[in-house]
């Protein structure tokens, strides 16, 4: 098993023309914990983890493991193990796909009965990936990333779409790997998914960073706020402006900057405004995680 290193990310930006994908960020990832790299869609996770992996250039600053850049590693895949856009072709099978790397990286080929086995889909191997199921394929793309034993794992949104026996499984696999000593950077656009996994959070919204740190840290720094909801949401949003009150637009209504109910309600009856839901909320992690994010996803 390779050694786990540090995951550095120093000054980063990406721009795709006029468009500003990944805005001067910075942090960094360490080995024995896993860390949830989290953000709404399009905040800008998978063009980091793709800068990070060599697959695009940076417009500005460095992504490097250890001080040293995913292109300069001796040996990239004993080093790191990746999973971003699995693609595996439909007519092959598990088995003869997991050869192909081992062979082309200078592999045992024994390795890939041994990873096969440690992903818990040896007994499907030789079945044609055509027919395997979102979580098999999963698995299939954490075999793949097993094979060098490396000491450093990147995996993009590997929770996505799995059913709970899947998720209560990477739970325990991540875990085990970060008990191991080795890096875990674990992208997910929903907290819920992780959050019984992580150790650390990074936090990115429009392709800043927002907040790194512990879950407990997450959860320490929110503040008592006030939820607000009514049917019509624009009537709303233009009282609380109206009143002064910063409010951030969740899932479940308004997210009012302002612990006393009352004051949000009674701008809500000076606007004419018909509530739905008024409550004092001092903020949970989801609550948290969506008050940095701007509370909802972006396209």
């Amino acid at each position: 098993m390779a050694s786990g290193i540090p995951i550095q990310i120093s000054g980063l930006s990406k721009h795709f023309g006029p468009v500003t994908a990944v805005d001067d960020l910075s942090f960094t990832v360490q080995p024995g914990k896993v860390t949830g790299f989290l953000g709404p869609n399009g905040a800008g996770k998978t063009t980091t983890l793709r800068v990070l992996l060599g697959l695009e250039r940076a417009s500005a600053g460095t992504a490097t493991f250890g001080g040293t850049p995913y292109s300069a590693l001796e040996k990239p895949i004993e080093t790191v193990g990746a999973a971003l856009d699995a693609n595996f072709h439909p007519g092959r099978s598990a088995r003869n796909h997991l050869k192909v790397y081992a062979t082309a990286a200078g592999l045992p080929t024994a390795r890939v009965q041994a990873v096969l086995e440690q992903v818990g889909i040896a007994d499907y191997a030789d079945r044609r990936v055509g027919g395997y199921s979102l979580g098999m394929r999963q698995r299939l793309a954490l075999a793949y990333t097993l094979l060098g034993d490396p000491g450093v794992f990147v995996l993009d949104e590997p929770i996505n779409g799995l059913d709970p026996e899947g998720i209560k499984w990477i739970r325990g696999f991540l875990q085990s790997l970060a008990r191991e000593g080795r890096t875990v950077l674990v992208s997910s656009h929903l907290l819920s998914e992780v959050q019984q996994s992580v150790d650390e959070v990074v936090i990115i919204a429009k392709g800043r960073l927002m907040k790194t740190g512990t879950l407990a840290s997450l959860e320490l720094d929110s503040a008592p706020r006030t939820i607000a909801d009514s049917p019509d949401r624009p009537a709303l949003a233009a009282a609380l402006e109206a009143a002064g009150l910063e409010y951030t637009e969740g899932r479940n209504g308004f997210i009012v900057t302002e612990p006393d109910p009352a004051r949000v309600g009674h701008a809500a009856f000076v606007g004419g405004v018909e509530l739905a839901a008024l409550h004092r909320l001092r903020s949970g992690l989801e609550e948290s995680f969506l008050s940095l994010v701007g509370g909802g996803e972006e396209a």
